[in-house]
């Protein structure tokens, strides 16, 4: 084994029986697999853009709509098929790269290798997060900037807005689903699994406080790139950092899947009562 890496520890966690909390899971078992599977789950990011590109050509030549297809994902609020398209597109990018890299360079246990588990604490601590997510520390980061960008509120918003806003009651209830109950697994086995994971063993080298920090900053930081929405990279950024630092402490996904659920919900939400004040 190279050196400065980490041998795990006998575990006392009756729900991970491989890893204690706040050591390294046991797989990726070496530095140049960890590389290997943050390269993967950016590998699987653009092939999902890929995949999200052919399937809305496809949708949109059985529908009618091949010749305004870019007009339509255009738009503030893009109908509901163009938002359902690339979300199963990028989904398939994501999924397919967790599952290569568990079979190829893993154990072979989705659950042991993400550590796709849930304790019953997480009811409480995942949402917990996530409300004062919404409610404090974006609030707290944005307040500065308020004063300098008009119209930020809405600006913050419009992301979410062009997700699920604007839709009748039965596609809006569809795609809420998939944001509030798929994104947030989705994406946490991506970047709280499969690239944190990758970095922490990737970064066990740095030593045991450094290597942990570079690994979870970079994951925050690169969670917020990936959704492509500039004003939103510095609450994304933050938020995918404490995501981060509990995944690694906790050994499990359960409250960062919970956690991110809340948060999208309460984004939601927001947009669609909207139309209800007006």
């Amino acid at each position: 084994m190279p050196a400065g890496e980490r041998v795990l520890a006998p575990a006392d966690d009756s729900d991970d029986p491989e890893a204690r909390p706040g050591h390294l899971p046991p797989a990726p078992a070496t530095a140049a697999q960890g590389w290997s599977w943050m390269v993967v789950a950016a590998a699987g990011f653009v092939v999902g853009q890929f995949v999200s590109a052919v399937l809305l050509v496809v949708v949109a030549a059985a529908t009618g709509h091949v010749h305004d297809v870019s007009r339509l994902a255009a738009r503030p609020v893009p109908p509901a098929w163009v938002v359902v398209t690339g979300l199963v597109g990028l989904w398939t990018g994501f999924v397919g790269a967790v599952v290569f890299a568990t079979t190829t360079t893993g154990t072979g246990s989705l659950v042991r290798d993400m550590g796709l588990r849930f304790k019953p604490v997480d009811l409480l601590l995942g949402p917990g997060v996530g409300l004062v997510a919404q409610f404090v520390v974006l609030p707290l980061l944005y307040f500065p900037l308020e004063q300098l960008i008009p119209h930020l509120s809405q600006k913050l918003n419009q992301p979410a807005k062009h997700l699920t806003g604007g839709f009748p009651g039965a596609d809006l209830a569809v795609i809420a689903a998939l944001t509030v109950l798929v994104v947030p697994v989705v994406e946490e086995l991506v970047f709280r699994g499969l690239f944190l994971r990758g970095a922490l063993r990737a970064f066990a080298g740095a030593g045991p406080v450094l290597g942990p920090a570079l690994a979870t900053v970079l994951t925050g930081v690169v969670f917020a790139l990936a959704h492509l929405e500039a004003l939103q990279i510095l609450g994304l950024a933050v938020f995918g950092v404490a995501l981060s630092v509990m995944a690694y402490k906790l050994r499990r996904l359960g409250p960062c899947i919970l956690a991110h659920a809340t948060f999208n919900l309460v984004a939601v939400v927001a947009v669609a009562a909207v139309p209800a004040l007006h």
